[in-house]
């Protein structure tokens, strides 16, 4: 805890002296002189503390939030209710305290936690292993890359244009340091191209990356997708969100041979957009090869239940050479989340949360299909999220909008992503939306399309309320044409 107490004036002198400058200054003389401050810090005298929670309350009051607005923003974070025994469980302060339980001195009941946790994501993907978490979802698309190298010895990505975009980057990113060249493969009729994919995948192609419901929302076929890289040798990289794993086939059923994906929908809330987790799964044979760490049952000598830390594969605890990870925080605070919210929902209601998405999403997308002004970007199956194209209004004009209470629209402007849908933008659905927050919804987009008509837009409410069926269908970028 050294780093934490002030250096004293002879310390610093000390320290100055063993690395042979006359002053701190002296350290930062390639500082150029132009923006240097030159003057001490115009901080303010210090407030007491109930000024102090004056002062934030006040600018917090300047927030929308999610709670105060009925917002439908998606695009890998959702608003879902985080239900009360995961803050009772996680602020125990066992679990709280620790930094980060890699050390295998770590108590048994942080690796029963790692191990439940482990348990939960495999049996949801359908695949036999999992590690015990990440960072956060780009990141494991990242290591599933290196894994897949380093299993076929081959140096080809192929990603769908359907991924997140931040799993793109980051894999576009990391292919730079790993001497990978990425093809990315492009969207028809919101689905991966199938054609373009057969295509891309050659003998070179380590992976495939994939992603179910896509970035659009659309229900990808990736069985047949993934049965074109698996003829070539290459694997199957999934990248999934957990809370339609209820209703969708898990991927391991579906020939995959990783899934990852962001764990964030899993008991943790937006919070500024983190912190959250990563889960990280795959098929057996893959099990040394997986990036951070894995725990395991076992049983002591007396034949009591026990757990320990099996794999280990980052460079602090193997040789070097035989590392496929630098990870050292596994997000297990966020990980302990998420497990308790799988539990709470159980089976049956993990199911139930996943057919709620699907009715409502289906009720919402029919909704503003049927509104003068809006179109849907494509036709295909979704399950929480969806793709509407604006032909009245720009999508910023549409967001920058009020209504009477201050409310604005909250829904996520696919051009930011992807200049082809400058007109796009998604809504993504959780059990926080109900009917009359998508009615809600619709008025605003009325509103909208009525001002971008130059039309007067007086109603405040929605042109009628319909009632949604109980059951409705649920640095080096190619381009690869």
């Amino acid at each position: 805890m050294a780093g934490y107490t002030p250096a004293t004036g002879p310390d610093r002198e000390a320290m100055l002296d063993a690395i042979g400058v006359d002053s701190i200054d002296q350290l930062f003389e390639q500082v150029p002189e132009e923006v240097r401050l030159n003057r001490p810090l115009a901080l303010e005298d210090g407030l007491s503390e109930s000024e102090v929670y004056s002062r934030m309350a006040e600018l917090a009051s300047k927030n929308r939030n999610p709670e105060g607005d009925p917002g439908f923003l998606g695009a890998g974070m959702y608003d879902h209710y985080v239900p009360a025994i995961v803050d009772a469980i996680t602020s125990r302060s066992e679990f709280l305290t620790p930094y980060t339980p890699y050390q295998p001195e770590v108590s048994q009941g942080g690796l029963q936690v790692m191990f439940e946790f482990q348990t939960a994501m495999s049996e949801i993907t359908g695949l036999p292993v999992s590690n015990a978490g990440l960072y956060e979802g780009p990141s494991a698309a990242a290591s599933a890359a290196y894994l897949a190298m380093a299993v076929t010895g081959r140096n080809g990505l192929v990603a769908s244009r359907g991924i997140h975009p931040h799993s793109r980057e980051t894999l576009a990113t990391h292919a730079v340091g790993f001497g990978a060249e990425l093809s990315e493969v492009g969207l028809e009729d919101g689905l991966t191209d199938a054609a373009a994919l057969e295509a891309a995948i050659g003998e070179d192609t380590a992976a495939v990356f994939l992603q179910n419901p896509n970035f659009l929302g659309s229900v990808e076929d990736i069985a047949r997708l993934g049965e074109f890289a698996s003829a070539r040798g290459a694997l199957v990289v999934v990248a999934v969100d957990p809370m339609t794993l209820g209703v969708l086939r898990p991927p391991g059923e579906c020939g995959a041979d990783i899934a990852f994906g962001e764990g964030q929908p899993l008991g943790n809330r937006l919070d500024f957009g983190g912190p959250s987790f990563g889960f990280f799964c795959a098929r057996e044979e893959y099990l040394r090869k997986m990036p951070g760490r894995i725990a395991g049952q076992t049983e002591d000598v007396d034949g009591r239940r026990g757990f320990v830390l099996a794999l280990q594969t980052r460079e602090q605890h193997i040789r070097r050479e035989k590392a496929t990870s630098n990870i050292c925080t596994s997000q297990a605070l966020n990980a302990l989340a998420g497990v308790i919210h799988l539990s709470w929902l159980g089976k049956a209601g993990f199911v139930e949360i996943g057919e709620m998405l699907a009715r409502r999403t289906a009720f919402a997308r029919r909704r503003i299909a049927a509104i003068d002004g809006f179109e849907l970007l494509h036709d295909a199956p979704v399950v929480r999220e969806f793709a509407v194209r604006s032909t009245s209004v720009p999508v910023e004009a549409l967001r920058s909008g009020a209504d009477a209470t201050g409310s604005r629209l909250q829904v996520y402007p696919l051009g930011r992503d992807y200049p082809e849908f400058e007109d796009g933008f998604l809504v993504a659905l959780t059990e926080q939306r109900d009917v009359k927050d998508i009615e809600w919804l619709c008025a605003a987009l009325e509103r909208s399309a009525a001002a971008g008509a130059s039309e007067p837009a007086t109603s405040s409410g929605a042109a009628g309320t319909q009632t949604p069926p109980a059951d409705t269908a649920a640095p080096k970028l190619r381009l690869a044409s």
